[in-house]
């Protein structure tokens, strides 16, 4: 580490990485982008010369051998995190891997291989954004009274066959790219993990990817998070909380924008059109920024992270619950 700064090394030239985790990790107060790295070099030398980082290599191989690098950032198709976080954590690589980690919570598993000392993140930058922080001190006061329900919709449309969210032998699907957000988001709010899920999934019928899906997941204690996600309609998003004393919603709960301050609102139920509720206007922040500067304190032993390998398996347990209940069309215990 150079001057007290986490040296990264990006794996892939992912659109992802380009343009929106690369800039992010740049502003990080205690992080540098040293090199890039792609099965083509020139693909990598060409994402370096754009984004102004120093060193492209022409393979992941090479990168994880770099002895300037510290921590590896990969954001390769799914079915390449867990073998590559694992390649670079065992070459002495902290990792920091694009959600979800794995293909299953068996796949997950493997990374329990990680050597002790290396730190291994999934990526859910939206647990770094100070919408999501303030979300869960207001439940946590009781303003809200008892959480009895959370609701989201994430939704967008890509029929690209090209594109890898559209690839089910490697990943693909909306309940792997984008359900592991609300599924993420309600074990953040609840403090816990899901008992059961039921789900009604539609597929594509030429990709066989899920692309429109419905889930209902039991918390235990009335606790119950519903949510749809879809890769075939119209862009949106929201999320609500709601408890016996008053709703929370977060207006762009997953993909806030770096630039514009976010809101949250809080409503007592008092006007049914929601007419006094009150809103907190949170600043601008770049939620992957964010999230690199949390990455990076904790490598340098300034801080700790709360989640790590054994919280990525039992998101992905949940994420195997919803196709086992798919399959059997009734319950799947998580």
């Amino acid at each position: 580490m150079s001057e007290q700064k986490v040296r990264w090394g990006i794996l892939s030239t992912a659109n992802i990485g380009l343009g929106k985790v690369i800039p992010g990790i740049q502003k990080s107060a205690h992080s540098q982008v040293v090199a890039i790295a792609s099965r083509d070099l020139g693909r990598a030398q060409a994402a370096a010369q754009q984004l102004g980082i120093a060193k492209a290599h022409g393979s992941y191989e090479a990168l994880f051998a770099d002895p300037d690098i510290d921590a590896i950032y990969n954001c390769l198709p799914n079915h390449l995190h867990v073998p590559m976080t694992l390649a670079a954590a065992k070459a002495g690589k902290h990792v920091l891997c694009e959600k979800p980690m794995a293909l299953s919570a068996a796949d997950a598993e493997a990374l329990r291989q990680c050597p002790a000392d290396r730190i291994v993140l999934e990526a859910f930058m939206i647990r770094f954004h100070p919408q999501w922080r303030r979300a869960r001190e207001i439940v946590r006061s009781g303003e809200l009274g008892e959480i009895g329900a959370i609701n989201a919709v994430f939704t967008y449309f890509n029929a690209d066959p090209n594109n890898v969210r559209n690839q089910a032998d490697i990943g693909g699907g909306g309940i792997m790219d984008i359900g592991c957000y609300p599924i993420t988001a309600a074990r953040y709010l609840f403090e816990g993990e899901p008992e059961r899920v039921v789900s009604l999934v539609e597929r594509d019928q030429q990709f066989g990817t899920d692309r429109l899906a419905s889930v209902l997941a039991d918390f235990g204690g009335g606790r119950q998070l519903s949510f749809t996600c879809s890769t075939q309609t119209v862009p949106h998003q929201r999320l609500g909380v709601f408890g016996s004393k008053g709703k929370l919603e977060i207006i762009i709960p997953f993909n806030a924008p770096a630039d514009t301050p976010t809101a949250i609102t809080i409503d007592s139920g008092a006007a049914i059109d929601g007419s006094l509720s009150r809103r907190e206007i949170l600043p601008a922040v770049d939620q992957y920024a964010e999230q690199a500067e949390a990455f990076a304190l904790a490598v340098l032993g300034k801080a700790s992270l709360p989640w790590g390998i054994e919280d990525a398996i039992a998101s992905m347990r949940v994420i195997d619950a919803i196709f086992a209940s798919e399959k059997s069309g009734g319950w799947a215990k998580v």
